[in-house]
């Protein structure tokens, strides 16, 4: 088997085309080109689908992707080993999060720690982000979804809650707290399916016998916003996402548990990488720190 053919289909795979890959790799694109077209040609397969300039990897190259990822962070990993990689001058970091506010901070810290790192970060639902780490397409991940897959390391980041919000002309806009049998049959904003804040909303809804009204599904917390502000109904976040606006009201929801944890998580198998593991060192320092001044201020 060409190792040359697999690492140039791993590159490009990872790179999401040919000629992102040949820069990355500092070769030239039909290089890059004939080394994965061969070990197609050799084993007689198609590894990726070309339609002009994009390509995307054939069902048999997801699975092939698959391997090699595991096989490449394991070359890291022994480099890494060898050589003492601790510095962490150089080096580029995948996040996968449900909410850049929960992620921001781990960043910066790690930032400030390791100025020649780089990083590229990308928001989905819950859902999305565990599926991002399965599939090697980060590196690591904050998730409010706790997941008992043996195949990822997790540990806890923080704690938030669910609060509502509702535009300030709403009924419900001179109030600052209202139980959960508020809701009934009140139209609601939410995120789609796989967002934890949906599907703890709905949980706690269902176990007080609440039947709201209209639900409005949206795919961006961005999008909540702009619906709730428009008088589409109610709509629910983390309390760490609010921001104060003149045209919203904030509310806290009695009656229900309405607390959600979040977690930082990667493949068990990356635990030891370099990048992974400083992600994780500095979560754990900004823990530590944090419970210390809770002792202090006798919170």
């Amino acid at each position: 088997m060409s190792f040359s053919g697999l690492s140039a289909f791993h590159a490009v795979a990872q790179a999401g085309g040919f000629t992102s890959a040949a820069r990355v790799r500092n070769v030239s694109q039909p290089t890059l080109s004939a080394q994965v077209r061969a070990l197609e040609d050799t084993y007689g397969v198609r590894l990726f689908d070309r339609t002009g300039r994009e390509v995307r990897m054939t069902p048999l190259g997801q699975s092939l992707y698959a391997i090699t990822a595991r096989m490449f962070a394991a070359e890291d990993e022994a480099e890494a080993l060898l050589q003492g990689a601790r510095s962490l001058r150089r080096g580029h970091l995948r996040i996968a999060a449900d909410s850049a506010t929960h992620v921001m901070a781990p960043l910066a810290r790690i930032r400030e720690r390791y100025p020649g790192l780089t990083f590229a970060l990308s928001i989905g639902n819950s859902s999305e982000v565990i599926q991002r780490l399965l599939d090697h397409a980060a590196d690591v991940a904050v998730t409010a979804r706790k997941t008992s897959d043996k195949r990822i390391h997790a540990t806890r980041l923080l704690s938030d809650r669910l609060v509502a919000f509702v535009a300030a002309s709403h009924e419900f806009g001179r109030r600052t707290s209202i139980p959960i049998e508020a809701f009934a049959g009140q139209d609601l904003v939410l995120r789609e399916r796989g967002s934890i804040t949906r599907e703890v909303f709905e949980t706690r809804l269902a176990e007080a016998g609440v039947k709201p009204g209209n639900l409005l599904e949206v795919e961006t917390r961005e999008a909540v916003r702009e619906a709730v502000e428009a008088g589409f109904g109610i709509g629910i976040i983390f309390d760490s996402e609010y921001r104060r606006d003149k045209a919203l009201r904030r509310i806290e929801v009695t009656g229900a548990d309405l607390a959600v944890a979040e977690y930082a998580a990667c493949l068990e198998e990356s635990r030891r990488l370099p990048l992974v593991r400083s992600f994780f060192e500095t979560v754990q320092f900004s823990q530590e720190r944090s419970s210390a001044h809770t002792r202090r201020s006798g919170i």
